[in-house]
């Protein structure tokens, strides 16, 4: 196993892409269930850190988002785990609903098969 400086440190450096976003996947911290994946710049990173309730940077709006802000489906962080270049974030939560916003608990409820989608999960 290479030992590469950046990939041994003990320093939070997260490295964010050249839109200045770094890739959240968000599990349920109780029994690993991928429930969301998205984006965050350093405002949201910096909130959710400071507040515990996890925050994003929403793409196609352009704004700041706190998850769960309007529906009370917000995901309190458990904790943070970075990958080994830190260039995506994991985020295990514990989700207070659905994490998805068409109500499902999960945003991965489709597979995908050989004649398009199927219906996986709840």
């Amino acid at each position: 196993m290479a030992d590469c400086s950046a990939d041994a440190t003990l320093q939070f450096l997260p490295r964010f892409d050249g839109a200045g976003l770094i890739t959240a996947v968000c599990v349920d911290d109780a029994d690993g269930t991928v429930l969301m994946v998205a984006h965050m710049n350093a405002q949201a990173l910096e909130l959710t850190r400071r507040t515990g309730f996890a925050h994003f940077w929403s793409r196609s709006r352009q704004a700041l988002w706190k998850k769960g802000e309007t529906s009370g489906n917000m995901l309190s962080v458990i904790e943070i785990l970075v990958d080994c270049d830190q260039d995506c974030l994991l985020v295990r939560v514990a989700a207070a609903g659905p994490a998805c916003h068409t109500g499902r608990r999960s945003c991965f409820y489709r597979r995908v098969t050989d004649d398009g989608l199927e219906m996986v999960g709840d």
